[in-house]
């Protein structure tokens, strides 16, 4: 990564297993792929897509030689996740890289101060969308403890559910200095390619800039400093405290 240009790195921890994907299990989606009789029914009802599918080239990973049968691919991924990598590997990896670093999964304010401890200047408050475990805390939730824990100089990046530029606006209010997007991004690069995705980056600023006029906020650092008192939280439920002691963690407390 040093020797390609890059300047920074982020250390994926919230994808250590994987997750239980009930709509691949009921699509019946495998590496190689298989086709279905209900697969066949669904691609003869979109004959523009199934025509622009089969007349392009098959789409690979960028950075994954593009010889590597899909099976075999699959096989790869999985050998990347290490369940045993813990602080002493991150350590170890921080003290290689000597540049910005963050720690993409902190979910926990005990976990961000131990981050930052060990050396990531950069915590990115993320549940891998929920993906991994489904119950998990909302990132957004979470948030606030985690600034509080690491104090008001350590950039944290947030994401899950970042769909619209009111989320951003929640976000930069309640401690982020950053978010992250998916979905938002692929919609338009599906949609439009460079153009759909540049498209759907002007929408979200534009609700952003909308969403913090009509707050009276006239910069990010204003709507920072004001944040917490512009957000109305709703009141906590069963569904929002995993245990009792949820609360003292940071967790819970969901957002309207």
């Amino acid at each position: 990564a040093k020797e390609g240009g890059f300047h920074a790195m982020a250390l994926t921890v919230d994808f250590t297993w994987y997750g239980n994907r009930e709509r691949d299990i009921r699509n019946d989606f495998s590496i190689p792929p298989k086709y279905s009789l209900n697969q066949i029914i669904e691609a003869i009802r979109k004959p523009a897509w199934t025509y622009d599918f089969l007349s392009h080239e098959p789409y690979t990973y960028a950075c994954i030689n593009t010889d590597v049968p899909a099976d075999s691919l699959a096989a790869f991924v999985n050998s990347q996740l290490c369940p045993e990598f813990d602080w002493r590997d991150a350590e170890w990896l921080l003290g290689e890289w000597n540049m910005p670093s963050a720690v993409k999964g902190v979910c926990r304010p005990d976990d961000a101060i131990k981050a930052v401890e060990t050396g990531f200047t950069t915590m990115w408050v993320s549940n891998h969308g929920a993906r991994q475990l489904e119950t998990s805390p909302a990132t957004i939730d979470v948030l606030p403890s985690i600034r509080e824990a690491v104090g008001p100089d350590v950039e944290i990046i947030l994401d899950g559910g970042v769909q619209r530029g009111t989320d951003i606006c929640k976000a930069l209010a309640l401690g982020a200095d950053a978010v992250g997007v998916g979905k938002p991004y692929l919609y338009g690069l599906a949609a439009g390619g460079t153009e759909g995705v540049i498209k759907a980056y002007d929408i979200l600023k534009t609700e952003l800039d909308r969403a913090m006029g009509l707050l009276g906020t006239g910069t990010v650092d204003e709507l920072k400093k004001r944040g917490p008192g512009l957000i109305k939280k709703r009141n906590g439920s069963v569904r929002d405290y995993p245990d009792r002691y949820a609360y003292e963690r940071g967790y819970g407390g969901g957002i309207i």
